[in-house]
């Protein structure tokens, strides 16, 4: 069911920081959001990150944020954190480097958006393609050119809410984003250009 949508015109957003962790720990709940992800999926080789499943990616994370790295973007209604977006240089993504399907496009430096996660409550109304144009802003502000995100485009045209995290290439579409290569049926690269 829709959640009030006055209220969501007024999402506030901020990125995580120590002084913020809290915050994100509630987002996340006692299951790190899924499974005892706590965002770490990209950032860890497969073997680490089964290792040290739910408490121990809890701690990974919030070593990030303690260094004064930013791991992403929180959106806030009324002061309560609703949703969640992993931004950052490519390079701390692990995984990627990895990833047959998603490797580099190029050899042009860019951010990836790879993890997005918001309550349940305030799904299906348009908090993914806000946290996109956000993630724009402050890449943008960080230095970025490129932006580049690992959507999903599921061939069926529902799929269940845990398993878009990535994202879904429509949202991307709409906060601006273009396709630039496809390996797989499913899982587009998409860019945004940041002009100077």
């Amino acid at each position: 069911m829709p959640h009030n949508l006055p209220s969501l015109l007024n999402l506030k957003f901020h990125p995580v920081t120590p002084k913020r962790w809290k915050d994100f720990e509630n987002l996340f709940g006692e299951k790190g959001a899924c499974g005892g992800c706590w965002c770490m999926w990209w950032r860890l080789s497969r073997s680490q990150f089964n290792k040290q499943k739910g408490e121990g990616n809890r701690k990974a994370m919030k070593k990030i944020v303690d260094s004064g790295e930013v791991p992403g973007l929180l959106a806030y209604v009324d002061g309560k954190p609703v949703g969640w977006c992993s931004v950052a240089l490519r390079e701390r993504f692990i995984l990627l480097e990895r990833s047959r399907i998603l490797k580099r496009v190029d050899e042009k430096p860019v951010w990836s958006v790879v993890c997005f996660f918001v309550a349940k409550p305030f799904r299906r109304n348009g908090v993914t393609v806000k946290l996109l144009k956000v993630a724009i802003e402050y890449a943008k502000r960080n230095g970025a050119k490129i932006l580049e995100g690992y959507p999903v485009e599921p061939k069926k045209a529902k799929m269940p809410d845990l398993f878009a995290y990535h994202g879904l290439a429509s949202a991307f579409r709409k906060a601006g984003f273009v396709e630039v290569l496809r390996r797989s049926e499913t899982r587009p690269i998409m860019r945004y250009f940041v002009e100077g």
